[in-house]
């Protein structure tokens, strides 16, 4: 099975089908990019849902104090997110 995947791919020439071609650092890039986008996406729904909770805890001190630790966490981890983004962007074109 491993000859016959090795035969194919010696044979198929990536401009011939549409497969794109890039290079080890764009791939690290979008790689990176899609990462710091998930995560902040992340960020962002916690920040939403910490919101809903503080709303919804009806005055109970240990909802309030949930609510607040998950919000305070969640946007501690976007500031954290936004600073590699900006670092490593700045590496790469720096650099790169």
């Amino acid at each position: 099975m491993k000859h016959l995947l090795l035969q194919f791919a010696q044979k198929v020439d990536a401009g011939t089908v549409g497969i794109p071609t890039m290079s080890g650092d764009e791939l690290l890039r979008n790689g990176l990019n899609l990462t710091y986008f998930l995560a902040g996406t992340v960020a962002v729904i916690v920040i939403i849902i910490a919101g809903i909770m503080y709303t919804t805890s009806s005055g109970d001190a240990a909802r309030i104090t949930r609510a607040k630790n998950l919000l305070t966490y969640s946007i501690v981890g976007l500031v954290i997110v936004l600073s590699a983004f900006a670092i490593t962007n700045f590496v790469i074109w720096r650099f790169g």
